[in-house]
This record gives C-alpha cells, sequence and structure tokens, in this order.
C-alpha cells in the first residue's frame, strides 16, 4: 500500500505532462468544422436596420452561384481588419459576398456599414445568434466558401488576409464555378 501512495502523485504528474506535450502538437487555429463538405444549415434572417439595409438572407439565396458567407458584427474589431478585403472582392464582381450580422443591436450594423462601406448583396440578422450556432461559428469573424448547390467548401475562422483570400478562398471559388 506504501508504494501505491509513492507512485500515484508520480502516475498523475506524467498523465498531466503526456497531455501537455499533445496539447502543443496541435495547431489552435485549425479550429475544426463539421459542416465542411455538407449542405448549408436552413435559416430565414431578416434584414439589418437602417440605410444600409438590403433584403434579408436565407438559405434559397445562397444556391446557384458559389459565394462567400461572412459572419461579422459592428463590435468586431478584426471585422473592420478584413473588411477591406471583401470590399476589394465585392469590387471585382466575381463572386457574391452575403453577410450575417452576428448579435449586433439596433442599427448598430448599418451606422458602421455606412462609414466602412457594404461589400455585401444581401445581409441577414442574426440578433439571437442561433444561425450562427447552426454554423458551428466559435466567434467573429468567420468566413465560409459555398459552392452553387449550397454545400459549404471552407470555413476561415478569424480575420481573413490577403494571403488567405489568395491562396485558399479565391482557388476554391473558382474550381468551384467550373
Amino acid at each position: 500500500m506504501m508504494r501505491f501512495k509513492f507512485f500515484l502523485p508520480i502516475a498523475v504528474f506524467v498523465l498531466f505532462l503526456a497531455i501537455l506535450f499533445d496539447s502543443l502538437l496541435h495547431d489552435p487555429s485549425k479550429l475544426p468544422s463539421a459542416l465542411v463538405g455538407k449542405p448549408i444549415p436552413e435559416f430565414d434572417l431578416p434584414p439589418i436596420s437602417g440605410p444600409q439595409a438590403r433584403p434579408g438572407l436565407k438559405t434559397a439565396d445562397l444556391a446557384g452561384k458559389p459565394g462567400i458567407v461572412n459572419f461579422f458584427a459592428s463590435w468586431c474589431i478584426p471585422c473592420k481588419a478584413e473588411h477591406p478585403l471583401l470590399l476589394r472582392l465585392a469590387d471585382s464582381g466575381a463572386f457574391p459576398i452575403y453577410g450575417i450580422n452576428y448579435k449586433d443591436k439596433g442599427d448598430a450594423a448599418a451606422q458602421w456599414l455606412q462609414e466602412l462601406g457594404n461589400p455585401y448583396s444581401r445581409i441577414g440578422a442574426d440578433t439571437a445568434g442561433r444561425v450562427g450556432i447552426d454554423w458551428g461559428i466559435y466567434g467573429v469573424p468567420e468566413t465560409f466558401v459555398i459552392d452553387g448547390a449550397g454545400k459549404i467548401l471552407y470555413r476561415q475562422p478569424g480575420p481573413l488576409t490577403s494571403t488567405d483570400l489568395e491562396t485558399k478562398i479565391l482557388p476554391l471559388l473558382k474550381q468551384a464555378s467550373k
């Protein structure tokens, strides 16, 4: 019994070290998405309010052409950082960008878009965050690449960068257009 009491703390410490080293080997920025390769979740969102209002957004609006679905919020600093990339992509007219405004209050999103510009062809207001849960987002911003058949091809957690756009997102959109 005395040996067991001696080896128990050592065994617990070794187990702790094994868990620690295992967690160090995984990249925390690579958050998996169970929805990649699966159909877009069913949803029907009202439009945002204010002068930047566009029609609301629902699942059926995403069918027919490859595009991007971007979850954003006016209170999100990284959303502001990625916004110029979305504007540049929207200006090219190559692919539609759909916005889902996540947990914003009142017309905050409309004011934000009026100041920064609006890259979205349609925007839905997910004020309760339910659609975000259905899409499996961890936070904002998050961007999804979708094909014309209504399937999710890729998920980008966090803000987009020029590298992400050029090496991951645009190639997927071009391939889905064929």
